[in-house]
């Protein structure tokens, strides 16, 4: 579906199925049940564009006013301050922290070339120290201390001549 405000996405990847985790989707599901009630309660201001997120009347976010929240939640988080597009390059790290194939981030992200992952996704320190973990685990094996064999002893006895 294209927004007839925005115009087409600037290439096909920007339309695509993504999944989300189900908190996300209950999250929506709440988000939905409020803007309901905010269109019932501005009654004939409401303006129909189907936006996920709007101004209590329905129109569009102004992006200034996204600007702002963002700047906002970051210091209230007290993280180092970023552009909103910076977001992507965490979601880009977070994908390849959980190790997720790079073909599935590339569809995730919209991206058309592998490229995109150098410059999006971020090696860091935790990365680097399991990658080191994992290394040395296979180079140098700790030497575990011999067990002593056990051994399972099955008795069988046959009686001949009892009912065989």
């Amino acid at each position: 579906m294209i927004n007839a405000e925005t115009g087409s996405t600037k290439s096909d990847a920007g339309r695509r199925i993504v999944a989300v985790p189900p908190v996300l989707v209950q999250l929506l599901a709440e988000h939905k049940s409020a803007q309901s009630r905010e269109r019932v309660a501005a009654r004939q201001f409401w303006h129909e564009g189907d936006w996920v997120f709007t101004s209590p009347t329905g129109r569009p976010l102004v992006p200034n006013s996204d600007y702002h929240r963002w700047k906002a939640l970051l210091k209230a988080a007290r993280v180092r301050d970023a552009r909103l597009h910076d977001a992507r390059h965490t979601a880009a790290t977070v994908l390849l922290i959980l190790g997720v194939p790079e073909r599935t981030v590339m569809g995730i992200m919209g991206w058309s070339s592998t490229s995109m992952a150098s410059r999006y996704q971020h090696v860091t320190d935790p990365i680097r120290r399991d990658v080191a973990a994992r290394v040395g685990g296979l180079i140098w094996v700790t030497e575990q201390p011999e067990s002593e064999p056990t051994e399972t002893k099955t008795e069988t006895r046959v009686h001949r001549g009892e009912g065989t």
